[in-house]
């Protein structure tokens, strides 16, 4: 009788248990294989499934040794700023995966946007949240004269160039002779098409070929840092060492090289969760632009994203299409048919998630303090207050959602670049 009685109430304690929800955090049943089409997708997320770098017929010295040693110079130096104490590594800092850790970048002053990564970023047809401008060294024109980021002017980095004899040796080798800026009536001390009122003025009262010769050593130093950061490649992660083994196995076992939570992360990842649907291939993205209802940034309006970017990166004089390219035959696609349309209002720029427990805070103005809160929006899928949320409820349970995190993780490595390419020049 006490053991029909125990067994009873286990039963029915058990039963008590799961009708209370219990069941809701427990962790779901994980097969010990992968399908072939499993299998496949792994493949395509692997790192070794990269392929080599595109090239950049636009930039002629973009794999130029000498270009990438006058764009690290360039990278790290704050005199390219207006208050000399910005450089393009204040907001990409090395150690945090060329991002800084911050909400927004801070400049000059604070600006609107979250720092992204460069790892991996020449791989980008798009650059910027909103994806306005359509090459590296055209993107990393873009903060140079923006006022709350390095917030100079052209003519000012253009006379650094010809007044450093370091900068005057590496531009004369790569570009040739650099343009004689005394005469100040012709080259204003300070001059830009963009900015202040009366740089703005200075820059209109000089004729168009005046205009061309100072830009166009500008685009060059572009093209330096470009060639520069074509160097920051992502390395393995534990993730890849995962897919190694069991690509390499020949079976659909699993191996033991990820943990049990790491395991159901990726299964939810390629499966119940759709992270898979824009965050693909190896380098964890398919490079669009989509809206999940991220809500703005406080004191900030909703962003437009990238429907209003579209126009801004056809109208850049330094696109695929523009004079400084070095395309002669210039094969534009992306740019001239680039995608419009209201269904991308409030649409922003799919991230890499290489190194992404790195790169806190997340979205494009630093909204989401952490992993777990990134994973609870998509879980949700809130209304957008501008335009349509693309994603839906995902109704993951806790342990799911946690599993999740702890994949995420699984993508931290290190960059696969000579240390000398991470920090400044001596």
């Amino acid at each position: 009788m006490r053991v029909y009685l125990k067994k009873g109430l286990g039963a029915i304690s058990v039963m008590l248990l799961f009708g209370l929800g219990v069941w809701w955090y427990l962790p779901p049943y994980l097969p010990d294989y992968w399908t072939p089409e499993e299998i496949k997708i792994l493949r395509a997320l692997w790192l070794g499934s990269l392929p080599p770098l595109p090239s950049d017929p636009s930039n002629a010295v973009a794999d130029d040794e000498r270009a990438a040693i006058f764009g690290r110079q360039l990278f790290f130096d704050t005199r390219l700023s207006a208050n000399g104490k910005v450089s393009c590594a204040t907001c990409h800092r090395p150690e945090l995966m060329f991002t800084d850790g911050l909400p927004v970048a801070i400049g000059v002053e604070a600006g609107e946007r979250n720092t992204m990564g460069l790892v991996g970023a020449a791989y980008n047809p798009w650059y910027f949240w909103d994806g306005r401008k359509d090459s590296l060294w055209s993107q990393a024109l873009g903060p140079l004269e923006a006022a709350l980021e390095h917030g100079g002017d052209r003519m000012q980095y253009v006379r650094l160039i010809t007044t450093d004899a370091s900068y005057v040796e590496l531009y004369s080798t790569l570009f040739g002779s650099l343009p004689d800026l005394s005469n100040t009536d012709r080259f204003p001390i300070a001059a830009s098409p963009n900015g202040a009122a009366a740089k703005r003025k200075a820059w209109q009262k000089m004729s168009v070929a005046d205009q061309q010769t100072i830009s166009k050593v500008f685009a060059n130093m572009g093209k330096a840092i470009a060639a520069y950061e074509r160097k920051l490649i992502p390395g393995l992660a534990p993730f890849d060492g995962y897919v190694e083994k069991v690509l390499s196995n020949g079976e659909t076992r699993q191996t033991n090289s990820l943990n049990k939570d790491e395991i159901g992360g990726l299964r939810l990842f390629i499966g119940k969760a759709q992270c898979i649907q824009c965050h693909n291939g190896p380098l964890f993205t398919n490079n669009s632009f989509h809206n999940t209802a991220v809500l703005s940034a406080p004191g900030q309006v909703p962003a437009l994203g990238r429907v209003s970017a579209v126009r801004a990166a056809r109208a850049d004089p330094f696109n695929c299409l523009g004079s400084f390219s070095d395309d002669k035959q210039p094969n534009c696609a992306e740019l001239q048919f680039a995608k419009v349309g209201d269904e991308l209002i409030g649409a922003h720029k799919t991230p890499s998630l290489r190194n992404v427990a790195l790169t806190a805070p997340y979205m494009h103005a630093g909204q989401i303090a952490d992993l777990a809160q990134v994973v609870r929006h998509y879980d949700r899928a809130p209304v957008a207050m501008v335009g349509h949320n693309e994603a839906k409820p995902l109704k993951l349970r806790p342990v799911e959602r946690k599993q999740l995190v702890s994949f995420l993780n699984t993508l931290t490595g290190p960059i696969a670049t000579e240390s000398k390419w991470l920090a400044a020049p001596d």
